[in-house]
């Protein structure tokens, strides 16, 4: 059950916030609501989430117990467990793969498993709360409803962000309602859903259609468009589906961190992963970059630690050799900058920086999008051939709807931070902030009470939009 489907903002989220709201009962409710949320899409798999979460509670309580090395030796048996049944799902299929290409074939046995919703995100979840354990951090929590309702609670729970038990320990014991954060979340929600619906569906279309082109018919003016509206989609489609959980949370009484800060107004590679999946970024600086030594081994081990954390991060995103060659580009554009590239970029005029960092990034979706690395290289030897040069085709004209056009120019714009600076010009009020909602969880788009008739010609056009169609991919789903 996606957020942006008819089904959940006109039948479950009403029935929900009804019985939330009236209820004493609140975490029994919430729980319970994620459950059968869960449930919906994934069915028997909620067992082996339940498991999870009971193992894992189980295991934090002895690990609190435990001293020296008996408590390391928990924490790896802990995370053996949960980093082993993401691998058993997400990689068994590739690897089997891999041994028997090297092997030969029927060597190795092909699982064929089905990959759980959201199983990426609630085991990294797991492993900063045993990692958070370990170190003291936090202490285990002592009521296992409150535990199953951190993991499972449904705005967070298949597609982030990627919440850590203490930014919400005490929201889990004691939560706000009030009229000015229930608002704020709505208003969150609203421009999640315009988001997703009014400029990444749009655009889904083009890219799909640039992509899924023979390179033999592929033009560069299909190529170029097709990817500028795939650069577009997925930053919509993950940053509105992010900004309508952090709007349920809000509404529930939570504070999420937010996730995205106009990454592609960056003008290096390094801040683009200051602004982009946030929580994925500091959670791998957390967890993987500085346990490992950080940058305070010298510069081949800081070189080092950057390889093996964007190694990380492209097989997190996929068990395919695209996702991990997507990973280790990035990283090569962050240890280039952190040997000199990144003090010439600084010296350089901004607009030359910025289009450095587009191009690059852009250059690095293709690898993402692509169903292979064969058909990534195909595709960028399309964009800068000159032979590929020439009028659009017939087919890529008649995608170009004025609908799409003006998702493009919106998207594009809207990338910016140029509608809080019009907003604070044109003299709209800001939100007046809660010393329980932290600054650096509030996203600039809402610092600003937006009006409200402009939240109802979104919402309207973009149920009118979700109603009319059946287009309602999330590219998220698949990680």
């Amino acid at each position: 059950m996606l957020f942006s489907s008819i089904i959940f903002i006109f039948y479950f989220l009403p029935v929900f916030l009804a019985v939330y709201l009236m209820s004493g009962l609140r975490t029994s409710v919430l729980l319970t609501g994620s459950v059968l949320f869960y449930t919906w899409g994934e069915g028997e798999y909620i067992l082996l989430l339940g498991g999870l979460i009971v193992l894992n509670y189980w295991l934090a309580g002895k690990l609190a117990a435990r001293e020296g090395r008996a408590r390391l030796g928990m924490l790896v048996l802990a995370l053996a467990v949960d980093l082993g049944v993401l691998g058993l799902f997400k990689y068994g299929n590739f690897v089997s793969d891999i041994g028997n290409d090297l092997l030969g074939a029927g060597t190795l046995p092909h699982p064929d498993l089905r990959l759980p919703l959201g199983i990426s995100f609630f085991t990294f979840q797991l492993v900063s709360y045993l990692v958070d354990v370990y170190r003291g951090q936090v202490q285990p929590e002592s009521k296992l409803a409150r535990f199953a309702t951190y993991i499972l609670m449904f705005p967070h729970l298949i597609a982030g962000p990627i919440v850590r038990y203490a930014e919400i320990r005490d929201e889990l014991a004691v939560r706000t309602h009030d009229f000015a954060r229930f608002g704020l979340g709505l208003q969150y929600f609203i421009v999640g859903l315009c988001q997703k619906v009014l400029v990444a569906n749009t655009l889904a279309p083009l890219a799909d259609h640039a992509f899924g082109l023979h390179n033999s018919v592929l033009d560069a003016g299909t190529a170029w468009l097709g990817l500028l509206a795939y650069t577009l989609q997925i930053f919509f489609d993950f940053c509105g589906y992010s900004n309508m959980a952090i709007g349920l949370a809000f509404m529930f009484g939570f504070t999420f961190p937010r996730n995205f800060d106009y990454p592609y107004s960056s003008r290096s590679i390094s801040e683009f992963w200051r602004r982009w999946h946030m929580s994925l970024s500091f959670w791998f600086r957390d967890y993987v970059y500085i346990p490992l030594g950080g940058n305070r081994g010298g510069t081949l081990a800081t070189l080092r630690n950057l390889g093996i954390v964007f190694f990380l991060t492209g097989l997190w995103h996929g068990a395919a050799w695209n996702f991990i060659f997507w990973g280790l580009f990035h990283g090569a554009f962050l240890l280039a900058e952190r040997q000199g590239v990144g003090a010439l970029l600084r010296r350089l005029p901004s607009p030359l920086a910025w289009a450095y960092t587009v191009l690059t990034v852009m250059v690095g979706w293709v690898f993402f999008r692509a169903d292979s690395l064969s058909h990534a290289v195909r595709y960028l030897r399309r964009m800068f051939s000159p032979s590929a040069i020439g009028p659009l085709p017939v087919d890529t004209g008649l995608l170009l709807t004025p609908e799409v056009m003006m998702a493009i120019v919106a998207g594009v714009a809207l990338s910016f931070p140029l509608l809080p600076a019009l907003l604070d010009r044109i003299g709209v009020p800001r939100i007046e902030r809660s010393p329980r909602i932290p600054e650096q969880r509030l996203d600039t788009h809402y610092v600003h009470a937006l009006p409200v008739a402009l939240l109802l010609v979104g919402f309207v056009l973009s149920c009118a939009l979700l109603a009319g169609t059946s287009l309602n991919p999330f590219l998220y789903f698949r990680f």
